[in-house]
């Protein structure tokens, strides 16, 4: 089974998301995504200032397997991308926690972030797939 951190919240269409604390929160895709994509060779971004509704297309992520969607967890706006996947977009596959991280967004409400799954409904989820 794939990394699931307990301190990040899930989507079901496998993002992650870390309360900075803040206000902001940054977001990723799971270790478990990454691993079904195979070897990541592009990542589109957003604008920085661009407003995101929840369930907004922001980006796309291309592997040489595929091409997926990638998908707002939460409303707000764009503060800050992960301008290194320009240039490196394999880092998704080597940290997706941590230096693979894809954009930051200013939330526009913070209640959004309980209705996303925990970490032991993301293994859930995660692992049925699996089956």
């Amino acid at each position: 089974m794939s990394s699931i951190p307990a301190n990040l919240r899930y989507t079901e269409s496998h993002e992650w998301v870390q309360d900075n604390g803040d206000g902001t929160v940054t977001i990723g895709i799971t270790d478990h995504a990454q691993q079904a994509l195979g070897d990541v060779v592009f990542v589109e971004l957003p604008e920085v200032g661009r407003s995101l509704d929840t369930g907004d297309e922001f980006g796309v992520i291309e592997s040489v397997k595929a091409a997926s969607d990638l998908y707002a967890p939460l409303a707000g706006e764009v503060v800050e991308i992960n301008e290194s996947l320009e240039d490196a977009p394999e880092t998704v596959n080597e940290s997706p926690y941590d230096d693979g991280w894809i954009l930051k967004l200013k939330l526009a409400d913070s209640t959004g972030l309980d209705d996303l799954l925990d970490a032991d409904a993301y293994t859930q989820r995660a692992e049925a797939e699996e089956d």
